[in-house]
């Protein structure tokens, strides 16, 4: 009976701590969903009139971020006041010709306060948003005029918003490719020439492809200054709070909208439009300067190459130590060195990366098959698949022991049937015990997901960067390009908390990416936890 009773205290206090962990968590997913949703609901446009020291009015038209109240005390020769008082953080936009744009006021020097239902907020794709009053909309200077100006400007918003995906679709598949080929028939040049194969034939034949080339990179280049060209056309005017008209070119707006004149209805539409901007928008292709997707791809195709990598390697060591390598000082000295490995800080592994895989590795590649591309280096340089083996290495400690308890845990009941029947080990092995050890290899996987996803630190040093030009990705053979530099979810966070030149207005795009890599990561492991509990299912009647 008493063990009974220390067995339900241990179960109750497990089921505590579980409880705890499950509140914790989603307290943080809160947390970072109110703090980065928010920023892409339509917040309503204040026009505060401002008393100044010499009697003047200043008039500020922006959003109310922060308020905050204040206990003061304030006496002068004239009278006696004191009491509480109201500061008010302000975002004013326009950055570009009223930095800074965020202001402090206080209640006691606010005259009135009004929300102007004709304020208008715009959407740039650089330099932050622009507040102001719609004043017209002109064609190579030329005044449009409409019965509905709104509809006109969206309408001539979705024609620019088309030309530009269309100038970006010449740039990244037509422009690149022929630079590709180019750089293909260059080097093949360079090879000739090396092998003192270069005669007059293949001369006239490489002059000849080059020529081709040039010719359809010209085309192309003429095609994106047409589009460029009518994409410049439009322009819109902007009357600020001080009464100057901004110009500003439809192909810097993403979205304009009147936050004060928004039904629910409409703000619900332009909340989903915001978000699916943040995590569709392509900042290389100038989509907008917040576009998460470049981020969010780079981190799921490292995670992915990552998982390919260090599975079967410490699948294959977890089976060497705990199937063949038996009981002696090499087995106690490797597992001695995996639970090292697992406690070593996480920049030691990038500065290995950068030294092993990107210098020495990468190099010799370099000087054995892309000798005429140097001093450029190919592969002699960080890349997405030095990170994806960096971080293979991180994670392989975590693996190889989740796989090693797997195993442990089959009977050995099991291993001396399937001999007994006249199965050899290896056949042993593949057929009985790796299916029932899955469930363990898969829980290696998701806590290998969990952390890689996670990492920043070593990335900086193998791969990661703040902007890429192109994807990994594309229609250019050989299609996926693993020496190609990528985008983290994990480094735009840091970059924005604490490299951004404007960290208030960026703050709430910390939290947004913060969210989207804890959903991410959430969204890998329920996978991979799927998977463990459907095949945990089929081979339960087994281990029994």
């Amino acid at each position: 009976m008493k063990a009974i009773q220390q067995n339900d205290r241990w179960r109750w206090l497990t089921a505590g701590a579980v409880a705890v962990c499950l509140l914790a968590f989603a307290l943080l997913t809160g947390l970072l969903a109110w703090q980065g949703m928010r920023a892409f609901w339509p917040q309503p446009v204040d026009l505060y009139q401002l008393r100044q020291p010499d009697g003047a009015v200043l008039t500020l038209l922006g959003e109310t971020v922060e308020k905050t109240r204040l206990r003061h005390d304030r006496q002068t020769a004239e009278n006696k006041d004191s009491g509480t008082v109201t500061r008010y953080l302000i975002k004013t936009g326009n950055r570009d010709v009223a930095a800074p744009d965020f202001h402090v006021i206080l209640s006691r020097d606010t005259l009135a306060v009004s929300r102007p239902k004709q304020a208008m907020v715009l959407q740039r794709r650089s330099g932050g948003d622009a507040l102001g009053w719609f004043v017209e909309l002109r064609e190579n200077d030329e005044i449009l005029t409409a019965r509905d100006r709104n509809a006109l400007l969206q309408q001539r918003l979705s024609q620019v918003h088309t030309l530009l995906r269309q100038a970006s679709d010449i740039r990244r598949t037509d422009m690149a490719r022929v630079n590709s080929e180019m750089r293909a028939l260059e080097m093949q040049a360079d090879a000739l020439r090396s092998k003192g194969a270069f005669t007059l034939q293949t001369q006239s034949q490489y002059q000849a492809n080059l020529a081709a080339l040039q010719r359809r990179f010209s085309d192309s280049g003429a095609q994106l200054a047409a589009l460029q060209k009518e994409i410049d056309r439009d322009v819109l005017i902007l009357r600020d709070m001080q009464g100057r008209d901004l110009r500003i070119p439809l192909a810097q707006i993403v979205e304009a909208w009147y936050p004060n004149a928004m039904t629910f209805s409409e703000k619900w539409h332009h909340f989903m439009r915001q978000v699916w901007h943040f995590v569709s928008d392509t900042p290389a292709a100038g989509q907008s300067e917040s576009g998460a997707f470049p981020a969010i791809f780079g981190t799921v195709l490292m995670v992915l190459l990552m998982s390919v990598v260090v599975m079967p390697l410490g699948v294959v060591a977890a089976v060497w130590l705990h199937e063949y390598a038996g009981r002696n000082a090499l087995t106690r000295l490797v597992r001695i060195a995996v639970v090292n490995l697992a406690g070593v800080p996480s920049i030691v592994y990038g500065v290995f990366g950068l030294g092993f895989f990107v210098w020495l590795i990468g190099g010799t590649i370099d000087q054995l098959f892309f000798a005429p591309a140097l001093p450029n280096p190919t592969f002699g340089t960080p890349g997405l698949l030095w990170a994806a083996l960096t971080l293979a290495l991180l994670t392989l400690p975590v693996v190889i022991v989740a796989t090693e308890e797997g195993l442990s845990r089959i009977p050995d009941s099991l291993r001396q049937g399937s001999l007994a029947l006249g199965a050899t080990q290896a056949e042993t092995l593949w057929h009985v015990v790796l299916p029932l050890a899955l469930p363990a290899m898969l829980t290696g996987l998701i806590l290998a997901v969990a952390r890689a996803a996670g990492e920043t630190a070593p990335l900086m040093l193998v791969g990661v960067v703040k902007m890429v030009p192109e994807l990994p990705v594309d229609a250019i053979y050989p299609y996926l390009h693993l020496d190609r530099k990528f985008m983290h979810l994990g480094f735009q966070i840091y970059d924005l908390a604490f490299q951004s030149p404007n960290v208030e207005a960026d703050r709430p795009l910390v939290y947004a990416t913060a969210l989207l890599l804890v959903l991410i990561i959430l969204s890998l492991n329920l996978v991979a936890m799927a998977l463990r509990h459907r095949l945990r299912e089929r081979y339960r009647l087994l281990t029994q």
